[in-house]
């Protein structure tokens, strides 16, 4: 076997340059997805559903891109291809991603919109993700691997801090932070948009600087006899894998589902729990439908006909509409309120909102301090007890409702509906609205609560960099694992906890501390227990680790947000980081069984492993 040469750092920094990009556009979808599904009108309970996408997307994809890229050659190499691939579907989505709520689409089909968006740009980052790690175990020799994966992780650090603060820049630059409701705001679209642009710059980079070896020359620098390494491809037995896989493998693997566990429900309630906590975000009735007590229609859009109202729109995209005031007794129709002379407190039927995105009126509360009233443009006479009413109290007899996924109203006044349905009701007096209490996400405290998840996810991949430096000084490995799980413990809950903005900093320090020992030591002792080779399937199962454990907090979360809910209030999310505390403190705990170094017992098994990580 040949020996590989020594590279210089530019040709060591080459090889990892493109992870950059790629951990820019990792970044970006960490911090923005329950944002962006928030916005668009996704029920807080449902949130941990969209998260099962992105680790059964890594538990596929990875190993598959391994296993397959071993036996790819063709003129840009055997990893680069699947860089290339992988990186421009995740350009294309990058760019589709956080308009979900800007093509007119339903809730419904804006959500789905936006869950195919995310499985395609998981699938395509951890495509693009894959090579780089492989190349730099297929072309630097042991001497050097430490600094080579020392820049990988440098470059991965730094992609996530710029793609995490970038809509707090932005919006430093004067792009605007708030949109219409159900519509991402300007700082998160082309936050996206601009780290899509730097991801492709940084994949042309990597294709025009790596020239990877040809396999004749591949074999000859990693021992590897072509025929032998076919045959022992084909003889390879994950099941068997598993079976003669040394306890430690199992032990490990016990702390890394419940420190992962914890994280999802991070990436998953974070920017509501900081959003409610922090920055004290109103928040707002949305409708959801409309009920006679026995059943439900539901729907952003309803119209109703009732003796002499046709069609009239009562709910406008998940909002009551209003149909007028009541003052000192008497009903006036209108579609604009105006008191005090120049506050608008209705209009285009629909109840404003003030700066801090507080609705000014709710249906049948009397109004404070009015002393003058106009209702589309004519002036009330000494108003007193104003109320704004919505259309529901005015209408009884027989009723049609129409539900439309779909409203577009044109500038004669007429209106087109599509993906309508139709209901007959006996008595519109039983209709009341179907609602739940939300937090008002096209408010401005909202978006800013977004804008500062970013920053401090950058305050949290800087602590992990700094903590990284620390861990080798602790003389027990074990110890530093369980002390980092402990600090990370404390920041979960601190971050359901504090209401101090600045105060998270802290809380997400801690947490980087955490992260830091979970990039560090779960491969770390693995590896230090294993023998031979098999490196591709090892790694693939060990893999599983990281991602079973989040698909079953995806799968949990909503249920455990539910038990904590109380109906007509607010989801209490910031519970969940309190949950995720305890299960990394758990995991913490779990750190004691592990016994570095191979058994006894193991050693009786005719186990192969990787020499070094080459996923973390």
């Amino acid at each position: 076997m040949k020996t590989k040469p020594d590279l210089s750092f530019w040709k060591l920094w080459n090889l990892s340059f493109g992870f950059f990009g790629v951990q820019i556009a990792y970044a970006l979808q960490s911090a923005n997805v329950s944002r962006i599904f928030t916005t668009i009108g996704a029920d807080p309970h449902d949130l941990s559903y969209f998260w099962i996408l992105p680790p059964l997307m890594g538990l596929i994809v990875q190993p598959l891109v391994g296993m397959f890229s071993d036996r790819t050659w063709n003129r840009f190499g055997r990893r680069l291809p699947y860089l290339i691939f992988g990186a421009t579907i995740a350009v294309i989505v990058m760019c589709l991603l956080p308009n979900a709520g800007s093509f007119q689409f339903t809730v419904s089909a804006a959500i789905l919109f936006g869950l195919v968006a995310l499985m395609l740009l998981d699938t395509s980052i951890n495509m693009a993700m894959q090579p780089f790690k492989m190349l730099v175990g297929d072309m630097v020799n042991e001497k050097q691997k430490g600094l080579a994966y020392s820049i990988q992780s440098f470059l991965c650090n730094a992609g996530s801090v710029v793609g995490y603060i970038f809509p707090l820049l932005l919006g430093w630059i004067g792009l605007r932070n708030t949109a219409p409701s159900g519509v991402v705001p300007q700082t998160v679209i082309w936050s996206f948009y601009i780290g899509a642009a730097i991801l492709m710059i940084c994949v042309i980079y990597s294709l025009i600087k790596i020239k990877e070896w040809p396999p004749k020359q591949y074999a000859e620098y990693n021992g590897i006899d072509p025929e032998a390494d076919k045959q022992k491809k084909g003889n390879a037995n994950l099941a068997k894998l598993l079976v003669n896989a040394p306890s430690t493998f199992w032990t490990v693997g016990i702390v890394q589902f419940f420190c992962w566990f914890a994280f999802l429900f991070l990436w998953t309630y974070a920017t509501n729990t900081v959003a409610l906590k922090a920055f004290q975000t109103p928040t707002m009735e949305s409708v959801t439908g409309i009920t006679d007590g026995s059943q439900k229609f539901e729907g952003k859009n309803i119209f109703i006909t009732c003796g002499d109202m046709k069609d009239v729109q009562i709910v406008n995209h998940g909002a009551a509409t209003a149909a007028g005031v009541i003052a000192d007794g008497s009903y006036f129709p209108a579609s604009t309120v105006v008191v005090n002379a120049n506050d608008t407190v209705v209009a285009s039927n629909l109840i404003c909102l003030n700066s801090e995105g507080e609705a000014k009126a709710r249906f049948g509360q009397t109004l404070a301090d009015v002393s003058s009233l106009t209702v589309d443009g004519k002036t009330v006479e000494n108003p007193k007890d104003v109320k704004v009413v919505d259309f529901l109290s005015r209408v009884q007899g027989n009723a049609s409702i129409t539900v439309a996924g779909i409203v577009k109203h044109n500038a004669d006044g007429t209106i087109e509906m599509d993906e309508v349905t139709t209901h007959l009701i006996d008595d519109a007096a039983t209709l009341g609205y179907a609602r739940r209490v939300v937090l008002n996400a096209a408010s401005p405290r909202y978006n800013d609560a977004g804008n500062w998840v970013g920053l401090l996810y950058a305050v949290q991949a800087l602590g992990s960099v700094a903590w990284a430096v620390v861990l080798p000084r602790f003389r027990s490995r074990k110890f530093s694992y369980a002390l980092s799980l402990l600090l990370g413990a404390a920041g979960f809950i601190t971050l359901g906890i504090f209401t101090n903005q600045y105060m998270l900093f802290i809380s997400f320090i801690l947490i980087g501390c955490a992260w830091a020992a979970m990039l560090a030591w779960p491969f770390t002792i693995l590896t230090n227990s294993l023998k031979g080779g098999n490196i591709g399937a090892y790694l693939g199962l060990f893999n599983c680790t990281i991602c079973i454990p989040q698909i079953v907090a995806a799968l949990a979360g909503g249920w455990i947000l539910s038990f904590f809910s109380i109906p007509g209030e607010v989801a209490p999310e910031y519970l969940m980081m309190i949950v995720a505390g305890v299960a990394i403190g758990i995991g913490a705990l779990c750190v004691a069984l592990i016994k570095e170094g191979r058994s006894e017992a193991d050693d009786m098994k005719p186990v192969e492993t990787p020499e070094i990580s080459e996923t973390l």
